[in-house]
């Protein structure tokens, strides 16, 4: 005869039973939905994906400077030439465009410089680990720059010429009996560094620096150099500007790091006042940035980001070539015509 359970019996069993359920589903977790590409650069504190919300498009930003101009358009090209994928180009300053791609509005920054966004890659690559350095670097240059007709009328020769004010009125254009310089672009960490320095060098007193876009600063070269006229100004490479005149870099002691404290606007109200930069800059880098959440949405593109590169002697190249078009150009077809005749390079960056 078949035995049958006691409801009391019963009832122990279906308890035991569904603590058991309980207890082995508490184990194993349901699968994330954007599941984390291990980073190969660090295998700890990786967040989890930022949620994408450009609806699957890449968004390529489009920095203030000719060159990051020109790569942006080259990665579009690329990228959609290749995987695809509709790519859409955005302007905004440095600090809008890291933000963005920590957030997940933006992708790519084309030319991320170190150590002028040393602040917003520690915050965001370094920190919050929404971003990711490509693996390739290219070396770039920073500095204040004249020309060689300048020199040989003034007889500047060193920045620390400028502090010197029978050298700096020779820069006076306004009539106030200080020189002017251009400084940079609004929303350049050189910008901020080449005003620091201005400061530590003591040419703060003699020389005003002029923050400007840098067409307007390219444009007052291009006259100064056809009428004859001195001009002074920061600068950096790759730069068309080294393949259009005889441009001179005024000599510095070697960087020291001891000797630059930097302290951002960001995190001081008296950041100039605190910061000191009395050498010559550190050697900056180039790279690419782009989100961390591209290894998850489009890992082929990820790959193909990380290495990107273009040698500082061959964007020097592009953007000159760009420039002699005055303004005209069509950058989009630019872009297109420099992969089609660079094959080779842009082979390289989908291995």
């Amino acid at each position: 005869m078949k035995k049958f359970l006691l409801p009391s019996t019963l009832l122990i069993v279906v308890i035991a039973g569904l603590l058991a359920i309980r207890w082995y589903t508490g184990k194993r977790p349901a699968p994330a939905s954007n599941q984390q590409v291990t980073d190969s650069s660090s295998t700890t504190d990786v967040p989890a994906s930022v949620e994408d919300k450009t609806g699957g498009k890449i968004v390529v930003a489009v920095p203030n400077w000719p060159s990051a101009n020109a790569k942006a358009n080259i990665i579009k090209v690329v990228i959609e030439d290749n995987f695809g994928v509709e790519v859409e180009l955005q302007s905004g300053s440095n600090a809008v465009i890291y933000e963005a791609i920590s957030n997940g509005t933006m992708h790519v920054h084309p030319e991320g410089w170190i150590p002028h966004h040393a602040n917003l890659l520690k915050k965001f690559a370094e920190e919050k680990k929404t971003i990711v350095r490509g693996d390739k670097t290219d070396e770039g240059g920073q500095g204040i720059c004249t020309t060689k007709g300048t020199v040989e009328r003034t007889g500047i020769a060193q920045v620390t010429d400028l502090v010197n004010p029978q050298i700096a009125k020779q820069f006076d254009t306004d009539g106030d009996g200080k020189g002017e310089m251009w400084g940079g672009a609004s929303g350049w960490g050189s910008t901020i560094r080449e005003q620091i320095r201005a400061k530590s060098y003591g040419y703060d007193k003699t020389m005003d620096l002029k923050i400007m876009e840098e067409g307007v600063a390219m444009a007052e070269v291009d006259v100064a150099v056809t009428k004859g006229q001195n001009i002074v100004f920061s600068c950096y490479a790759p730069h068309h500007i080294f393949a259009m005149y005889d441009i001179v870099l005024l000599k510095e002691e070697p960087h020291d790091e001891s000797k630059w404290h930097i302290v951002e606007p960001t995190e001081d109200p008296a950041w100039l006042e605190k910061s000191t930069a009395t050498t010559a800059w550190k050697q900056p880098y180039m790279s690419v940035y782009y989100a961390r959440s591209l290894r998850d949405s489009h890992p082929m593109v990820a790959k193909m980001l990380s290495q990107f590169t273009i040698s500082s002697d061959k964007t020097s190249a592009m953007t000159h070539e760009m420039q002699k078009q005055e303004g005209k150009i069509d950058i989009a077809a630019f872009a297109k015509r420099w992969v089609a005749e660079n094959s080779s390079a842009a082979d390289s960056w989908l291995q």
